[in-house]
């Protein structure tokens, strides 16, 4: 019982992912409305909707991974079953993982398309 807080001190820092994620998402998506009533490059805009599901993919491990955590510290609780806390505070440490991992491969494919778009302005 005298462990149960160690999972909820990691949801502050995930809190923080999913703010700066749906900052990015909300980016993202207005900028690509921008580009579709003004633009007619299929191909990027194609790109930039595959980023946004990304993100928003990202987003999901995240919430997950909150929601693990917020289980683990009442089942260790409340209920003092260690072994089920530690597993699923395992399974949020994956899927939080999974999200950032994420993130890095959207920052990734992020300048691509920055430079793609730059390329494209040139010719």
């Amino acid at each position: 019982m005298e462990n149960w807080y160690l999972p909820i001190t990691i949801v502050p820092g995930l809190g923080l992912l999913i703010l700066s994620t749906s900052n990015l998402m909300v980016t993202l998506s207005n900028e690509i409305s921008a580009m579709i009533e003004h633009s007619k490059e299929k191909t990027i805009i194609t790109r930039k909707l595959k980023q946004l599901k990304l993100l928003n993919t990202a987003m999901v491990f995240f919430y997950v991974s909150v929601a693990l955590l917020l289980i683990s510290a009442v089942l260790n609780g409340l209920y003092t079953i260690e072994k089920a806390s530690l597993y699923i505070s395992i399974l949020a440490i994956i899927s939080a993982l999974i999200g950032l991992f994420s993130l890095v491969i959207y920052s990734f494919r992020a300048v691509t398309i920055r430079q793609n778009q730059f390329k494209n302005k040139l010719d």
